[in-house]
């Protein structure tokens, strides 16, 4: 109809229907979008509203053609329509009420519809975003919480173990530091020993320790801070009161090393980096009690080792105290011993003496000459062991010397002939003595306690000579030195006992026959001559003592 060309420019899709709700007219905006039209039933069918509250089982009250149509007034509604390919389409439509027609206007709103649907999609996924964000922020923050915490604890155990690696204070300072001097950035950290108001520098790291144990005081606020046991983190100038200030800032951080209520010093770290303390206070702070522990137990070991040393160095005086008082009551009573028996020999020698003499002279008056040469024999021979009597009283006497309290000048070689000379029952018809004497000067000595180390020595090699045997004595003068060499081919010297025969009680005798002091007391008295005492020996071979005395 040409009345309603008008329409025929319109964008939106018009259809007319008359007062019967025949079609009467459609443009073709509209004839382009619903394609698949045929009548306004099946148009109302396939469409329904975007959104419809009602409950109804009359199925034609869903569909807003039916009330566009059906409606007396002017009708609005969004609709969403169904095509024949299942696409649906969101439409604005409006229904205008005009004489015997009803003039329906269809207005596409799909994409403005898509739009606010994908607006609303992108509100909740900005919403999911920014749920997302803040949920990455939380787990960010504790990740790097549980990074520095990671951090933490392995830096904590680190030194830890560094320090239960050690006993040594000093190594324990210095493990400590080096790990905070890393950590902090520090270009200089040192450990200072509390010493009343003021502190001495023990240990230092990344930079020079003065020889002398360098003494320090700090300013009052931090002293106040450090009697609080509490960290001092400053920008300062000054390292300390009186010291060098420096060209800039610099973080000073100073932690008080306290065991209970005890300050036992502080830790000093010096760094040109400017930071914040957080959580770093709780490793400085955990450091500070494993290394006040470590310091403890340290000092408490060492004074133990002291302890131990001082015991052990008494032990070792009262054992020398003891060979030298049994030594000493030993050479007394001897001493007691000879005199006694030297006078009781003396006595009736002088009278066989004495009478020797006579005889000797009555032998001319006797006639007889078979007598006489009879007489005059058994004289010789009663002279000769008068004399050999008062030869070993003599030496008796000159073996003891118990009065020669100060150093004496001696001929070893003489010392060593009185010394064989006593001992002659040992090695009379046994045992060869080989002398290599060489030509050595007079030397001063305690005669006496060096008899005794040859008899003691000489002794022992008769009687480590089965049946019979060689013993080899050399002596020289080398390098201002007196060397006595006594060599003996008896059974000679089990190699796992040779580091023990100068102890005190050892004895390689069998129980009762060795006090195991002999050799112990040897070695004291050439160690009183500022000498040494060695054996070398290889069992089934025999042995070598070698005693070297300084002449000086």
């Amino acid at each position: 109809m040409k009345k309603f060309d008008i329409f025929r420019q319109f964008r939106d899709a018009v259809i007319i229907l008359n007062r019967k709700q025949e079609v009467v007219y459609r443009n073709h905006t509209f004839k382009r979008w619903f394609k698949d039209f045929t009548n306004i039933k099946k148009l109302s069918y396939h469409s329904s509203f975007d959104i419809c509250p009602l409950n109804s089982e009359n199925i034609e009250i869903y569909s807003p053609i039916y009330h566009a149509v059906s409606s007396k007034e002017n009708f609005f509604a969004r609709i969403s329509y169904q095509s024949e390919l299942n696409r649906i389409f969101y439409y604005d439509l409006q229904a205008v009420k005009k004489g015997n027609y009803t003039i329906i206007f269809f207005t596409d709103v799909s994409a403005q519809n898509k739009l606010n649907d994908t607006s609303k999609e992108n509100e909740k996924l900005k919403e999911k975003i920014n749920k997302l964000v803040e949920e990455n922020e939380d787990l960010q923050k504790i990740k790097r919480k549980a990074q520095s915490q990671a951090i933490r604890i392995a830096l904590i155990n680190k030194v830890s173990n560094n320090i239960r690696e050690s006993i040594d204070i000093s190594q324990i300072l210095q493990s400590a530091l080096k790990e905070l001097a890393l950590m902090f950035g520090a270009f200089k950290a040192y450990y200072a020993e509390a010493w009343g108001n003021d502190f001495i520098i023990k240990e230092v790291y990344g930079g020079k320790k003065s020889k002398n144990d360098k003494t320090i005081q700090f300013d009052v606020l931090t002293s106040k801070t450090i009697a609080a046991k509490e960290i001092s983190v400053s920008n300062s100038l000054t390292e300390f009161v009186n010291a060098k200030p420096f060209k800039q800032p610099v973080l000073r951080i100073i932690v008080p090393v306290h065991h209970m209520q005890n300050l036992m010093g502080v830790i000093v770290l010096l760094s040109y980096q400017k930071r914040e303390l957080n959580e770093e206070i709780e490793i400085l702070e955990a450091i500070s009690s494993q290394l006040s522990n470590a310091i403890t137990r340290a000092e408490l070991y060492q004074k133990n080792i002291r302890t131990v040393n001082e015991l052990k160095n008494t032990l070792k005086e009262l054992k020398e105290t003891q060979i030298q008082l049994i030594n000493s009551e030993k050479m007394a009573s001897l001493g007691q011993l000879v005199a006694g028996v030297a006078h009781e020999i003396n006595t009736p020698v002088a009278s066989i003496k004495s009478n020797n003499g006579i005889v000797a002279k009555l032998l001319g008056s006797i006639e007889d000459n078979e007598l006489k040469e009879m007489l005059t024999d058994i004289n010789e021979i009663d002279k000769e062991a008068v004399n050999r009597i008062s030869s070993i009283v003599t030496s008796l006497k000159k073996f003891v010397r118990l009065d020669e309290a100060e150093l004496q000048e001696a001929d070893i070689n003489k010392e060593l002939d009185l010394t064989l000379e006593l001992i002659r029952h040992e090695t009379k018809n046994r045992i060869e003595v080989i002398k290599n004497y060489g030509e050595i000067p007079v030397i001063k000595c305690f005669p006496n306690m060096l008899n005794q180390v040859f008899t003691n020595i000489l002794i022992n090699a008769c009687q480590a000579i089965e049946g019979s045997g060689k013993i080899t004595i050399t002596t020289e003068f080398k390098d201002k030195k007196l060397i006595v060499k006594i060599k003996d081919n008896g059974r000679g010297i089990p190699q796992n006992q040779l580091s023990k025969i100068f102890t005190a009680g050892f004895t390689t005798k069998g129980a009762g026959v060795g006090t195991g002091l002999g050799l112990a007391i040897c070695s004291k008295i050439i160690e009183k001559h500022n000498g040494e005492i060695i054996v070398n020996s290889e069992e089934g071979k025999g042995s070598e003592f070698i005693i070297t005395i300084c002449s000086e």
